[in-house]
């Protein structure tokens, strides 16, 4: 290919078409009781979508797990669920991982103290979700020491493979611009290949987005970041972007993994429908 060919072809479009909003549930993990959330309702209970002929499914759910200490992360995360919920049938939700370190400690960091709105997962809680994505600061380019504990903490999960074929995807915090926007995301993938899981990079799917050079952003192909120097600095306009593209690029990419799975439950309807 000649000079300047092949890499560059996102820069003004999105490969996926933001309208693909067709896809049903996956009904491999629908075994759950199928109930609307209230407003004021804890966010695990299911949310349905209305379908032809009355009939209910389940929303597909993207679990967004993180670990924010002074907040960055968490806004974030918040973003990425505003994207997910921007894609028909599918809706975010999101879950902190337990912390590590004791109150004093905490105290003593000056930690701020974080919304109860937000529930702590457990590792168990994993299964229910059709697509995950982990936010995390970095530790010397790698992930801190909250999420390892929480990945630690999934070894029956990967003994039973129960992870297996859920996509998953990153989005990091680093204090500096050579802190570990890629490695951080990059060394957290054995995590996912162990469990069996799907990883999804964003690539340059932001688009021209990804190639402005005019001001300071975090993030990269591997996910959305954000740099958070001394820790007073706040997520820019183009980071909170990328972290929401990121979310409705994720929704749909679930829709699709989705879609063979709805082709067998229409069978099976269909199969129940006529008496066969």
């Amino acid at each position: 290919m000649g000079k300047g060919g092949g890499c560059c072809a996102t820069k003004h479009r999105s490969p996926l078409d933001e309208s693909d909003n067709d896809i049903l549930p996956n009904p491999q993990r629908d075994s759950m009781s199928v109930t609307s959330v209230q407003e004021g309702q804890n966010p695990r209970i299911d949310s349905t979508v209305p379908l032809q002929d009355g009939a209910l499914l389940k929303k597909l759910r993207i679990f967004i797990v993180f670990y924010s200490m002074y907040g960055h992360i968490e806004g974030l995360a918040r973003m990425m669920k505003k994207g997910i919920d921007g894609i028909e049938g599918v809706e975010g939700v999101l879950f902190r991982v337990p912390e590590t370190l004791s109150p004093e400690v905490l105290d003593q960091m000056k930690v701020p103290s974080k919304e109860e709105e937000i529930p702590v997962i457990s590792a168990e809680e994993l299964v229910e979700a059709d697509g995950l994505l982990f936010g995390f600061p970095t530790r010397y380019g790698s992930m801190s020491a909250q999420m390892k504990a929480f990945f630690d903490s999934t070894g029956q999960l990967w003994k039973e493979q129960k992870l297996a074929g859920v996509p998953a995807g990153f989005f990091v915090s680093t204090g500096t611009q050579g802190g570990g926007q890629e490695t951080t995301a990059w060394t957290a993938i054995t995590q996912l290949a162990h469990h069996g899981m799907l990883y999804v990079p964003i690539g340059y799917t932001f688009g021209a987005g990804m190639f402005k050079m005019d001001s300071i952003r975090g993030g990269s192909p591997y996910g959305a970041g954000v740099f958070s120097g001394d820790g007073s600095r706040e997520p820019s306009d183009t980071e909170l972007a990328l972290a929401e593209h990121q979310g409705k690029y994720m929704a749909m990419i679930v829709k699709r993994v989705a879609r063979p799975y709805e082709s067998i439950a229409a069978d099976h309807s269909t199969q129940a429908a006529s008496g066969s």
